[in-house]
């Protein structure tokens, strides 16, 4: 199994390039989807609270193979964690990493004293909605929506803790 390891210097910059690589490549998302990844990732390292917001990175050997954090949801309050950037590598994908990422994630928000837990992903994300559904999140919203160059479907998934 793949080790976690706290957001470290160099990962954000890879965060970004493997999120612009994948959504360009698997959705056709344009140039604004990795600004909006550099800016969530800017945010993050220049005001993150340690003791209620983490970034991971999953590492096989020397290969970086995902990322997922969390952190406050600030449209929502101090009790709602925010699930971002969750990203799997295609090599990695089936292995179960994504589940393990996801409930070092899930835990970290319970002992951080969040009582509920929200992400924004998009209908086309179907592997996504299955692991998100599989952990006990609801599809409480979608919209039809123009983003990133595409025609999407916005979901928003949430879950209590």
């Amino acid at each position: 199994m793949a080790e976690l390891r706290d957001l470290q210097p160099g990962d954000a910059g890879w965060v970004i390039a493997r999120h612009a690589v994948h959504y360009a490549a698997d959705e056709g998302y344009d140039s604004s989807f990795e600004a909006l990844v550099a800016e969530i990732l800017a945010g993050f390292l220049r005001h993150h609270n340690p003791a209620r917001e983490r970034g991971w990175i999953a590492w096989g050997g020397d290969q970086r193979l995902g990322s997922i954090f969390c952190v406050q949801d600030p449209e929502a309050g101090p009790e709602v964690a925010k699930l971002r950037l969750f990203l799997v590598e295609p090599q990695a994908r089936g292995s179960g990493l994504a589940q393990h990422m996801l409930k070092t994630c899930l835990h970290f928000a319970r002992s951080a004293g969040y009582r509920q837990m929200r992400l924004w992903t998009h209908q086309s994300h179907v592997a996504a909605g299955r692991i998100y559904r599989r952990n006990g999140f609801d599809l409480v919203e979608e919209t039809a929506a123009q983003a990133f160059g595409q025609q999407v479907i916005d979901q928003i998934w949430q879950r209590d803790l």
